[in-house]
């Protein structure tokens, strides 16, 4: 029989052995899990024992982790801007740097009186909601192609009982118009990253969905979209903010410079990661 310490400290180990970036931080979330505590209830009760059944589930989870399987997916949900999304297989797991994005939005709308957001590509929904939430007296319509990220979209609808979000699904690369209201601010978060980096990613990375991955050759198949076919839509002053990988915020800039006055944003670490726009 083991403590649950006990069962911790093996799990981090085992994990810190198969070389696990954050070991230990990985091995308390897998254990909370398990075991349905919270951080303090975890320490009050670290010396009671196990049982035979959260042993198993345990190393089965530690196992998955090994294996390559992103944290998130083993747990099945995650925290973003003050709200829990449930996550998996299908969906791009939330990070804390699009955050960041999220903020600069509500930021707008606040500013500018804004009525109607569109989320382009908008998979767990973790950037429409946060948006939405924040922003009560806004409407954000959610724009989503694949089943299984729609799968995980509307349950985080359902989680959080929001009554100013539309989900919609459709292709934004190919759409035709659709009888709701000019957007006031689109957001996204596209796929970005060239086709041919893809491989080369770390392995949790490649286990998510190379839809939500592959931006096409450049990595910019998705913001030509975005200028050619949405942007004509955004309503006169309206604003556009999109995250982007690094170095690609001056080729985003160009698209955007022949319909709106735009820039590029740092994120908290320094680096080129969103691409700020007003409409002329």
């Amino acid at each position: 029989m083991s403590t649950l310490k006990e069962l911790y400290d093996a799990g981090a180990d085992k994990l810190n052995d198969a070389f696990i970036d954050d070991a230990r931080f990985d091995a308390m979330q897998l254990l909370l899990r398990i075991t349905h505590l919270s951080s303090s209830e975890y320490f009050l009760k670290s010396n009671e024992n196990a049982s035979e059944e959260q042993i198993c589930e345990f190393y089965s989870l530690i196992e998955r982790r090994i294996n390559g399987e992103p944290l998130q997916y083993i747990i099945g949900e995650w925290s973003f801007y003050e709200s829990e999304f449930y996550v998996g297989k299908g969906v791009l797991i939330p990070r804390p740097e699009t955050e960041e994005l999220v903020e600069r939005v509500i930021s707008l709308i606040r500013e500018n009186g804004c009525k109607t957001v569109y989320d382009l590509c908008s998979g767990s929904g973790c950037i429409g909601l946060s948006i939405s939430k924040a922003c009560p007296d806004v409407h954000c319509y959610l724009f989503e192609l694949y089943d299984d990220a729609l799968f995980y979209l509307y349950k985080n609808c359902e989680r959080m009982k929001l009554q100013n979000v539309s989900v919609i699904k459709l292709d934004i690369l190919n759409f035709s118009p659709r009888d709701i209201p000019k957007p006031d601010i689109i957001v996204s978060n596209p796929p970005y990253i060239g086709s041919d980096e893809i491989s080369s990613l770390q392995k949790e990375v490649c286990l998510e969905p190379h839809t939500a991955l592959d931006g096409g050759v450049d990595g910019l198949d998705f913001y030509r979209a975005i200028t050619e076919k949405w942007l004509p839509l955004l309503n006169n002053n309206g604003f556009i903010a999109v995250e982007c990988g690094e170095g690609q915020t001056k080729d985003i800039v160009s698209l955007l410079s022949a319909s709106a006055d735009s820039y590029a944003v740092n994120d908290a670490y320094g680096l080129d990661r969103f691409v700020i726009g007003k409409k002329y």
